[in-house]
């Protein structure tokens, strides 16, 4: 069957082609060949036919699908076509005079060229455009097409509208581009025309029918807030394709759209990475992320196989959570050996064990407890995991000569007042200690919230909309800086790659987000007005602050190449100091004595506050009704050479 269809196209091209040849010279003669001349034509037809069909072959015509013929294949036509032309040109040059049976006028040539091009490109398209019409029609069968507004006539905006016409049985028909930018008004592009500004929403919907609004654009949280909330003014639902700004080539995966999410709200523009320098702390070395299993840890190890290292090494002590992440790593990096190790950074044998057998060039640290309230309740553990499992981490990598050593920090360790963020706060003045005497180079780096992370805000308050409500909220001035997790990990391995030793470095985490507007946010994301899911505030927690802090004035927050990393520069700490505290808290963490344990963390962090005052009692308040004052925020500082403001402690 393959070789029948194969000859009955060729047999077509023969037919295109004479076609063209008979039609060129009635072109030429303008449609009556005198008698003297139709020998002429007769006789070189076949020999014309020979010489295209020869470039056909040559090029590999022949071999491709009507079916799916694009810009690549039409290029290969003209190719063919060119080659043949230029043959017979050759032949005309060079036998003139001798054997004029066989020469073309030029006039012939010209247009023989011209018409054969045509026919067999045009042939070729015909078919493509019935098969996708009969396809369409057995997809789509009797069911009626959302109409959609496409937010965005850029790049994106194209492919996605094009991506949509190939694709009917997603049961999405885009009936026009809405964009801000006016000189775009009125212009077709992509086969559809640019109806108007965001403004002009409801009232093109309105005019085109249209249910949907299908965001398209690398927008701001900002930008992409007020498009959402403009849409459910005037009764349309707005999806999203994430991710438009990573479009590679000229297709999109259109099974990506989606409800538009809070980090679609709270993003900021993608972050730009040297690729180059983290493929070479990365690429063909053995890789160690601790905590693999957790939100930063799994995403850490995504991040990393992008990079081909030459092993992963996957340590986690939750055995669901490391089968999910390897089981998810092996069918995506088929090509990478991925190890998975069950194992608790602070049982020191098992993770020496680990070391010596698979030798770690790069480390990053990301195993630790983090729960603010459960580490008040739980002080030995805290002490345990995130300042033992640390230091034991610590010294392995220092023993076995770890080329880099990266610590996965919190802005929680800045003049703590909890159990958690004193605890990270002593493994950052150790790491950093350990820095000054080892060959390895000890990083460590320090962040806020991360949207959507294991236990965090926004998970709880989905959850809690989705049984009515009421959002539980400590305090209505509580504000805090967000990340999405991959820009998270993405520059913990930039500022990873760029360290040299003994450095804290902060990210930039943008501005504060008041928790109680997140929650508002959620609720409209959620589908319900602002007076159907009340908001209780119920009274901060132990440990908590109103907001968080990136670094103290001491710290000297300096300004790297990145324009998103800074590296707060403070004196070290004596290492035998350092080393004798840690030992001491590590000896308490038995004791369960909660207020011993505190002190302890107050002699090794001064700056440790304790507790913090509970709140008022709780009250419960639709969201617009909250009117409280402003917190006051931390001083902005400059660095002396002008960077970036960084945020400092009062």
């Amino acid at each position: 069957m393959r070789h029948f269809r194969r000859a009955a196209q060729i047999t077509l091209d023969l037919a295109v082609l004479s076609i063209a040849y008979w039609l060129a010279y009635l072109i030429r003669f303008e449609f009556q060949i005198p008698d003297s001349w139709l020998t002429h034509v007769i006789v070189g037809w076949p020999y014309v036919l020979v010489v295209e069909l020869a470039a056909l072959m040559i090029v590999g015509v022949p071999r491709f699908s009507w079916r799916y013929v694009s810009i690549r294949e039409t290029v290969r036509i003209a190719i063919a076509t060119g080659i043949s032309s230029l043959v017979l040109v050759v032949v005309r040059l060079g036998l003139s005079g001798s054997v004029d049976l066989f020469l073309l006028p030029f006039g012939v040539l010209l247009a023989n060229c011209f018409l054969g091009f045509v026919g067999l490109v045009g042939m070729r398209a015909t078919r493509r455009v019935y098969v996708e019409m009969q396809s369409r029609k057995q997809r789509t069968g009797e069911r009626e097409l959302t109409r959609v507004l496409l937010i965005g006539a850029g790049q994106a905006g194209v492919i996605v509208a094009r991506e949509l016409a190939a694709r009917p049985d997603l049961g999405l028909q885009a009936v026009g581009f809405l964009d801000d930018d006016v000189r775009k008004h009125g212009l077709e592009i992509g086969g559809l025309t640019v109806l108007g500004t965001t403004a002009d929403l409801g009232r093109i919907a309105e005019r085109k029918h249209a249910t949907r609004a299908l965001i398209t654009i690398a927008a701001s949280g900002t930008d992409i807030r007020r498009i959402v909330h403009l849409c459910r003014d005037v009764g349309l639902e707005a999806k999203i394709i994430p991710g438009v700004h990573e479009i590679v080539g000229d297709r999109v995966n259109l099974s990506r759209i989606r409800q538009v999410a809070i980090e679609d709200l709270l993003g900021r523009a993608p972050v730009q990475l040297d690729d180059l320098q983290i493929g070479e702390s990365i690429r063909d070395a053995v890789v160690m992320v601790t905590g693999a299993g957790g939100s930063i840890g799994s995403e850490l190890s995504r991040q990393v196989c992008r990079f081909h290292p030459k092993k992963l090494l996957l340590v986690e002590r939750f055995e669901n959570a490391l089968f999910e992440i390897h089981r998810e790593l092996i069918a995506t990096f088929p090509e990478l050996t991925i190890v998975p190790q069950i194992a608790d950074v602070t049982d020191s044998h098992r993770m020496e064990h680990v070391f010596a057998v698979h030798r770690p060039a790069c480390v990053f640290h990301a195993a630790a407890h983090k729960h603010v309230p459960l580490m008040e309740e739980n002080p030995g553990e805290a002490i345990k995991n995130n300042v033992g499992g640390t230091k034991a981490m610590a010294d392995l990598a220092n023993r076995f000569q770890v080329e880099r050593f990266v610590m996965i920090s919190t802005d929680k360790a800045v003049n703590p007042t909890s159990v958690m963020g004193a605890t990270k706060r002593v493994a950052e003045i150790y790491v950093q200690a350990l820095a000054q005497h080892s060959a390895t180079r000890f990083l460590t780096v320090r962040f806020g919230n991360v949207l959507g992370s294991n236990g965090s805000v926004i998970p709880i308050f989905k959850e809690q909309i989705s049984r009515g409500g009421p959002i539980k909220v400590t305090h209505p001035d509580m504000r805090r800086y967000f990340m999405t997790i991959p820009e998270a990990t993405q520059l913990v391995l930039q500022a990873g790659a760029m360290g040299q030793g003994g450095e804290i470095f902060i990210l930039d985490m943008g501005e504060p987000v008041r928790i109680v507007d997140l929650a508002r946010d959620l609720i409209s994301l959620s589908g319900f007005r602002s007076d159907e899911i009340a908001i209780e505030f119920t009274g901060m927690r132990p440990g908590e602050k109103l907001f968080e802090e990136l670094s103290t004035d001491g710290e000297h927050a300096d300004k790297t190449k990145h324009p998103k990393i800074f590296i707060g520069r403070i004196p070290a700490s004596v290492l035998a100091d350092a080393e004798r505290r840690l030992l001491d808290l590590l000896t308490l963490s038995n004791t369960n004595d909660g207020d011993q344990i505190r002190r302890a963390l107050r002699v090794v962090v001064p700056e440790y506050g304790g507790e913090s005052l509970l709140a008022p009692a709780p009250v419960v308040t639709p969201p617009e009704e909250s009117t409280s004052a402003q917190p006051e925020f931390p001083k902005v500082r400059k660095d002396a050479s002008g960077a970036q403001p960084v945020i400092a402690a009062s």
